[in-house]
């Protein structure tokens, strides 16, 4: 592997031969752990202290696991709360909508026939004014005959008058 990551370009080469180092002393590390372990596998108190370790070591793990999950846990509660809290203001802003779109509509049903009732007193007072307009014609035309037959009498008097008058 040293071989191949020497030939590669140079600025892949430094992070392999980096990466390399640190597995090789890794693998050192493991090698003199390993032999320690074994040489001291006869060694009862050893034993006892790597399983002691070990156990620290899971307790300290699962301890830290338990209070990420917690906190995991206590996250996803409150998301919950807020997504309840949510749905409910969607909810009572919807029934909001819907109240608000009924007195909508009521009010465009009482514009509607106030509009119809306002026509139909428009063909009302259009009909009233012809009627009136007929009644003011008649009464005007009937003073001019009234006025004429009071002129055609007063010149039937004064004639008649005169003529008897003169005789």
């Amino acid at each position: 592997m040293d071989l191949e990551a020497r030939s590669l370009q140079p600025n892949v080469k430094a992070v392999l031969l980096a990466k390399l180092r640190e597995y090789k002393s890794d693998l050192n590390n493991l090698k003199s752990e390993h032999k320690r372990l074994a040489s001291a596998n006869s060694n009862q108190a050893a034993q006892d202290d790597l399983l002691e370790s070990g156990m620290a070591d899971a307790m300290s793990v699962s301890a830290n696991q338990r209070g990420r999950l917690m906190m995991s846990t206590e996250r996803l509660n409150e998301s919950s709360d807020r997504i309840k809290e949510s749905r409910r203001t969607m909810l009572e802003t919807e029934e909001l909508g819907v109240s608000i779109l009924q007195d909508l509509h009521q009010q465009r049903q009482s514009l509607l026939h106030a509009n119809d009732t306002l026509h139909g007193v428009d063909d009302n007072i259009s009909k009233s004014k012809k009627i009136l307009t007929n009644m003011s014609r008649r009464m005007s035309r009937n003073k001019w005959i009234i006025s004429s037959i009071i002129v055609v009498l007063v010149v039937a008097i004064a004639l008649i008058l005169y003529f008897k008058l003169s005789k």
